[in-house]
C-alpha cells in the first residue's frame, strides 16, 4: 500500500506545502531534493485524481438532485 494511500487530501496538501518549504531550502543535498520532488510529485497526481473522484462524485448528486426535482 502506497503511504499517500493513507493519507487524506487535507494531509497530502499539507505535506505537498511541507515539500516546497524544503526545497526551497537551498542547503539541501542534490539526492534529498530530488527525493523530496518525486514524493511532492507523487502527492500532485494523487491529489488530482481525488479532487477529479470528488467532482464525479458532485455531478452525480446534482444530476440525482435535477431528477428528483423534475418528479415533484
Amino acid at each position: 500500500m502506497r503511504k499517500s494511500a493513507l493519507l487524506s487530501f487535507e494531509q497530502m496538501m499539507a505535506r505537498i506545502g511541507e515539500i516546497v518549504e524544503s526545497l526551497e531550502d537551498s542547503d539541501l543535498p542534490l539526492e534529498k531534493s530530488i527525493d523530496l520532488y518525486e514524493e511532492g510529485m507523487k502527492l500532485i497526481k494523487e491529489t488530482r485524481t481525488y479532487l477529479s473522484e470528488a467532482e464525479k462524485r458532485i455531478k452525480i448528486i446534482n444530476e440525482e438532485d435535477k431528477i428528483e426535482e423534475t418528479d415533484i
